[in-house]
Formats: C-alpha cells, structure tokens, sequence
C-alpha cells in the first residue's frame, strides 16, 4: 500500500516539478517607451510568452497588445537556452529568437539574417 501511495504522490507532483525554469512572469525592457510583463508558460510542447500588462511612463495601461503572444514556441536547446521566435509589436515583425536564462535575469534576442544580427533585451524575473 505505501508504494502505491509513493506512486500516486509521484504522478500527482511529476508536473509541477517538471516546470521549465524559464517558466514564470518577466519584466521586458524598455521598448518604444513602455515595458511589458510577459508570462512565460508551456504552449504545448513548446514554451510561449504572452503579454500579461503593460506600463509606460504613466503606469500601468490597457495595451491591445495584451494576450498577444509575444516569444513564440521556444524549445531548449542546450542548458539554459531556448530557441523559436519572437514578435516585436511596434512593426509587427516577427524575428528569430534567441533566450539565455541565468537565473533571474533572462536574455532575449530577435535576430534576422540567419541569426547574425541580433537585437537584444535583458528581462527580470518577476514571480515563478
């Protein structure tokens, strides 16, 4: 019976201890005057990040980008790093992306050309 019990606590807990570390809401940088939160969840197999709030130098606002997704299907692809794409709202142009995770600091990138010419942002961690 104890064993059974240990396997049913192991079915039960296995998804919440199988969270990717990148998972969570994070603080973008400033971009075009405002900054997001972005909560980085699972999208299927993939990971995704969709804009939760936005603020600009007023506080916070109702951005209609908010629920749009913003990282687009990253997968892990080595310790601590992710690849997929990334869609930048003020052009509306999606690049390919590139993540970074040390930590509590996240470092995004949206590149062109092959992933030669990259653009960057460093996001803190807000909650897990």
């Amino acid at each position: 019976m104890k064993k059974l019990l240990f396997i049913l606590a192991l079915i039960v807990a296995g998804p919440a201890m199988a969270a990717d570390p990148v998972e969570g809401i994070w603080k973008t940088e400033v971009d075009d005057g405002s900054y997001a939160h972005i909560t980085m969840a699972p999208c299927g197999a993939k990971l995704c990040g969709i804009i939760s709030r936005t603020f600009n130098d007023t506080g916070e606002y109702q951005s209609e980008n908010i629920g749009k997704t913003l990282v687009i299907n990253m997968v892990p692809d080595g310790a601590n790093f992710y690849r997929g794409n990334v869609w930048r709202p003020s052009n509306d142009k999606i690049y390919i992306g590139k993540i970074d995770l040390d930590g509590d600091s996240l470092f995004l990138r949206g590149c062109v050309a092959g992933g030669l010419l990259c653009s960057k942002q460093t996001w803190t961690r807000v909650t897990n």
